[in-house]
């Protein structure tokens, strides 16, 4: 061997072949791992996508009997279609936030109590951020606690806390959740249904095309702004997850080839050879 030929490679020792053997090993099972949850969300989005449809498409349906409240799971009834009659508690609204296709502004909720006693809240639908401060003071001034009312919506379940790293503040009437709990709590309300209402059925021209709605018009609280049109690619994620595994087994094999043909010239090169 000359003074320009390169030292010859040596195989890595038993150690750092163990390190990247579990290096891979954790790369492979959190890659499979993560493949096998966006399958599993595939899934559920599916059901969830056909249940709404055929929902949607009912009759509207009586609420659940508050016998049934404390076993409903959201699978039972969330976007099931109804008609409920009651009256309004105008001076218990509250205004949560909200992110909607007509832009930044807030969901006036109000109690709606039946002929039984026991009181369901209704998402009566968005108004623009400029009109809180009117819708907040309106209620107990203006409106009659005896208005009769008949609502068809859907059934939604309950967004307890808050937002992201915003906490409801009864306090300081911000809301930015429609937490069914805390709601009826802070108004002091008789047996709440642990759901509430978005009143309306969903506006189809607006799910379509979200982009060519704005805010310049009413009536307010404008309905009809549920989402019921939801992104389903977790076909395409899962596949990516399942692409990289292959990548780390690929990888893991070159390696091993590799490894052993190194393994195989030290163990051909004569003892004490000295460049």
């Amino acid at each position: 061997m000359t003074d320009h030929d390169p030292a010859p490679k040596r195989p890595h020792s038993k150690w750092q072949l163990a390190v990247l053997t579990l290096v891979g090993l954790a790369l492979l099972v959190g890659f499979v791992g993560l493949g096998v949850w966006q399958v599993q969300r595939r899934a559920w989005k599916l059901e969830l996508i056909e249940r709404v449809t055929e929902r949607l498409k009912a009759p509207p349906a009586d609420l659940p009997s508050p016998a049934e409240w404390p076993n409903l799971q959201p699978a039972d009834f969330e976007y099931r279609h109804v008609q409920v009659q009651g009256h309004w508690l105008h001076g218990k609204t509250v205004l949560t936030q909200a992110t909607t296709a007509l832009g930044q502004g807030f969901w006036v909720i109000t109690p709606l109590q039946q002929k039984d006693g026991t009181v369901v809240l209704v998402n009566r639908g968005f108004i623009p951020a400029k009109l809180r401060s009117q819708w907040l003071e309106a209620p107990a001034v203006t409106n009659s606690s005896d208005e009769q009312a008949q609502v068809r919506g859907l059934l939604r379940k309950t967004e307890p806390d808050g937002g992201f790293l915003r906490r409801n503040d009864p306090q300081g009437q911000k809301w930015y959740s429609r937490d069914v709990a805390a709601i009826a709590a802070a108004g002091q309300l008789p047996v709440t249904a642990p759901f509430f209402i978005d009143a309306g059925l969903p506006d189809a021209t607006l799910n379509a095309n979200p982009e060519a709605a704005t805010v310049s018009t009413g009536p307010w609280p404008r309905e009809g702004l549920t989402i019921v049109k939801f992104s389903n690619s977790h076909l395409v994620y899962a596949l990516t997850w399942f692409g990289l595994a292959m990548m780390v087994v690929g990888s893991g094999v070159f390696v091993a080839r590799y490894e052993r043909r190194l393994r195989a010239a030290s163990n051909n090169t004569p003892h004490g050879h000295q460049p």
